[in-house]
């Protein structure tokens, strides 16, 4: 595995804060749970925060980079249409832009999120991969909520029904 960093990962590095306190055991239960089921996890939990500006300077790059090139491609033939049409595309393309913000900053949020949870994974759970046992850890875990196990033996509790 390299260790190159991919343009992904540069734009996460970029536009979130990122606590260098581990994330606690039962943090990391909570948000993997959290994720599996499609839910937005709390930033809190695992430590992260979005620098509003940043991701406002990263997405307005995106969108230059893809509407320029188009609007040159389109420029002469919308020139010679009725400038309604025009209107109407120019309204439309603007509240996608807009709205594309909020999809943008969820589809991050949801990387940085899965990020930071198989990091912290490696460091609770390092015998057990992510992808192999997360399902099976989120069971476990939801056992042990119903059968209230203390935060202090929750670790040895889901290593035990691993190991069996």
């Amino acid at each position: 595995m390299s260790n190159e960093k991919t343009f992904q990962d540069r734009i996460l590095e970029y536009i979130y804060i990122i606590s260098k306190q581990p994330i606690l055991l039962r943090d990391l239960l909570l948000a993997n749970r959290q994720y599996k089921e499609g839910m937005h996890v709390d930033p809190a939990k695992l430590g992260f925060r979005l620098r509003l500006s940043r991701a406002y300077i990263v997405y307005i790059a995106i969108v230059l980079a893809i509407v320029i090139p188009i609007s040159l491609l389109t420029h002469k033939p919308l020139a010679n249409i009725d400038s309604h049409i025009s209107i109407l595309g120019a309204m439309f393309i603007t509240a996608a832009i807009f709205v594309g913000f909020n999809f943008f900053r969820s589809k991050m949020r949801d990387k940085i999120s899965l990020e930071l949870i198989k990091r912290s994974w490696k460091l609770h759970f390092p015998y057990f991969p992510y992808d192999e046992y997360s399902s099976k850890v989120e069971t476990i875990f939801a056992q042990s909520l119903k059968e209230e196990v203390s935060k202090r033996d929750l670790e040895r509790y889901i290593l035990g029904k691993l190991a069996e």
